[in-house]
């Protein structure tokens, strides 16, 4: 079948998963990868078998290229989306679309003049154990949905990561590394946000590195590394999230439940493409696990990309639209204006849900 280039750029930890997975999606040929750090991407290339290693100019100035997937940080992700945006690409960016809401709406507004799209992580919602989880949903398992609870607690990063800096400077926090996945996920299952009230805080004015490499070095804290609030979403359901780097005994909090008039489900980590997915229904005294549909229950980052080339051989919509990660974008900043202001925010953004997937196509095929 007919394949769409695609280059990478950006080479650094997350970029492997990316490398390894474009080579099973029958849409997707990795033509070319590029970094900063030319070592970098020579060494990644003859891991995965990339063809060519070049420079960023050099990678948006192939004609063959038609797809940019942007692994950079959070810091260079609107730069280099607009920079490939204007070279004609259509471009595919990991979590969070941009740093400020603003970058946002440029990267959205360049695509739309281009003629070209934009797509975004986090693309876990394709996973089988959210699919399973929407399909519940939808089948009534739990009747209406109206309430949700998400959490996602956590030390922090600096004792694993070899260059945790930019978790901690603008851009980074909790909110903006882990809500990505956890408000795509709860857009997913219960459709747009309407307003949200936060509050936000940090336990440590600096860090101290403890993985190796930078052993020792201390990084300042710029930004909340607590961010607790609730969300009114536009059909009425209420879910409270919080996203934290400053729990430091553990935690047994699950990471989403979604709560309707006849029953609960209990909904995996939405950072995970698998499951297990349980539900238990008004008068039960049991939980039951749901089978998980057929698809991508394991590490699948690269389907949100593979599902851009489809949408664009097939002239669909891609379902890691720019609009929905515009939305996510808006709500994680929500949470701090309403923090900093005491009021509600209320989203100036909509979005449609992504279609669930087909139960019935092939694997690494994106119909």
């Amino acid at each position: 079948m007919e394949k769409i280039k695609v280059g990478i750029i950006g080479c650094g930890k997350i970029s492997g998963i990316y490398m390894e997975n474009c080579r099973k999606f029958a849409e997707l040929e990795l033509a070319a990868c590029a970094d900063l750090d030319l070592s970098r991407a020579r060494e990644q290339a003859e891991r995965y078998g990339i063809p060519r290693v070049c420079t960023v100019e050099e990678l948006l100035g192939d004609p063959d290229i038609a797809i940019v997937i942007n692994l950079t940080i959070p810091a260079a992700h609107a730069e280099v989306c607009l920079k490939a945006l204007e070279a004609g690409k259509h471009v595919y960016v990991e979590k969070p679309l941009a740093v400020t809401r603003e970058d946002g709406l440029t990267i959205l507004e360049t695509a739309r003049r281009r003629g070209l799209l934009v797509g975004s992580a986090p693309e876990t919602f394709f996973g089988a154990g959210i699919q399973t989880a929407l399909k519940l949903i939808r089948d009534g398992a739990i009747g209406r949905p109206v309430s949700a609870t998400a959490f996602m607690m956590s030390r922090g990063h600096e004792h694993w990561h070899p260059d945790p800096e930019f978790y901690y400077a603008k851009g980074g926090g909790p909110m903006f590394d882990m809500g990505p996945y956890y408000l795509t996920a709860l857009i997913q299952l219960l459709g747009p946000i309407r307003r949200i009230a936060g509050i936000t805080g940090k336990a440590l004015a600096e860090r101290t590195i403890t993985s190796e490499k930078k052993r020792g070095q201390r990084v300042p804290v710029e930004v909340p590394t607590h961010v607790a609030g609730t969300l009114e979403f536009a059909q009425s359901a209420i879910a409270t999230l919080i996203t934290s780097f400053d729990v430091f005994g553990g935690s047994t909090l699950p990471p989403l439940e979604i709560h309707g008039t006849e029953g609960t489900l209990l909904v995996p980590d939405p950072n995970t493409f698998g499951g297990p997915v349980k539900y238990r229904r008004l008068g039960a005294t049991e939980w039951t696990e749901a089978p998980l549909l057929p698809g991508y229950a394991e590490n699948s980052r690269g389907i949100g990309p593979a599902d851009m080339a489809a949408a664009l051989l097939r002239g669909r919509p891609h379902r890691a639209s720019g609009e929905l990660a515009y939305h996510v974008l808006e709500a994680m900043w929500g949470f701090h204006d309403s923090s900093d202001s005491g009021r509600y925010y209320e989203m100036q953004s909509t979005c449609t849900p992504p279609a669930p997937l087909p139960a019935d196509q092939e694997p690494y095929h994106l119909d």
